[in-house]
């Protein structure tokens, strides 16, 4: 039962794929009605067309969650639908890597709306959303980037590196009202996002380096999304947990 969700109404962004989806299934499993964010329509659909032919149940959320009121918007529609708002996984992200003379400025706008704006926006609507008597859990999806940079990532670095100081910040502000704050920093994960930053080489030096012999599935990153957002977890706050294999802290 220390993992268990049943009743529980949890939104993750851009969950129609990747990492987001894996949770958002886990979730379900779990027990939780669980919000299905994504910009592209048929990537809501399948997810939430996979949740329910499982016997769970999810709800699609077609939103921008890239500016504020996109945000508050997917939020309400989600937690107006569900009734409550439990949980709020703030892990949609577009991400370029660029040398530093190549960054554009479209480029840095549009990274830093959705994967540090948004983040700041999603936390502040979810609050509005979470009943004062319940609390609530929210976690944040950094990267191992925001501890060891990889090359041409200052865009991608500086926003994850932030987003774990938004957690730390937003956990002491909001543990006074029962609601926790943590993120996930993962290692490379295979996913269809990150197809356009990978490569057998790459992908070969990183498992070369990581004590556990293998890059990380967005399996192992639900499992943590969903121990964080439970019981399990209830005197956790302002963490941020590395699911890397080792990568981070071995000296491979």
């Amino acid at each position: 039962m220390i993992y268990s969700l049943e009743g529980r109404a949890a939104l993750i962004t851009g969950s129609g794929h990747g990492i987001g989806a894996a949770s958002a299934k886990l979730m379900a499993s779990l027990g939780a009605v669980v919000g299905i964010n994504d910009l592209k329509p048929e990537f809501v659909e399948e997810t939430v067309a996979a949740i329910t032919a499982q016997g769970g149940k999810a709800i699609g959320v077609t939103k921008n969650v890239a500016t504020r009121d996109g945000m508050r918007e997917a939020i309400a529609e989600f937690a107006d639908k569900a009734g409550r708002l439990d949980i709020f996984v703030n892990n949609a992200a577009w991400v370029r890597y660029q040398a530093i003379p190549d960054i554009a400025p479209e480029t840095l706008e549009r990274m830093l709306a959705i994967g540090f704006s948004g983040v700041i926006w999603g936390i502040q609507a979810a609050v509005e959303r979470m009943a004062s008597e319940r609390g609530g859990a929210i976690v944040n999806i950094a990267s191992v980037a925001g501890i060891q940079s990889p090359p041409n990532s200052v865009v991608y670095s500086g926003i994850k590196a932030g987003v774990m100081g938004i957690t730390r910040a937003a956990a002491g502000e909001l543990g006074p009202r029962n609601i926790r704050v943590n993120a996930i920093a993962p290692s490379a994960v295979p996913t269809e996002g990150t197809m356009r930053n990978r490569s057998a080489e790459r992908d070969g030096k990183r498992i070369a380096r990581t004590p556990l012999g293998r890059l990380g599935t967005v399996d192992d990153i639900a499992r943590a999304v969903c121990y964080l957002a439970g019981d399990g977890a209830s005197f956790v706050t302002g963490q941020v947990l590395t699911v890397d294999g080792g990568i981070t802290t071995a000296n491979l």
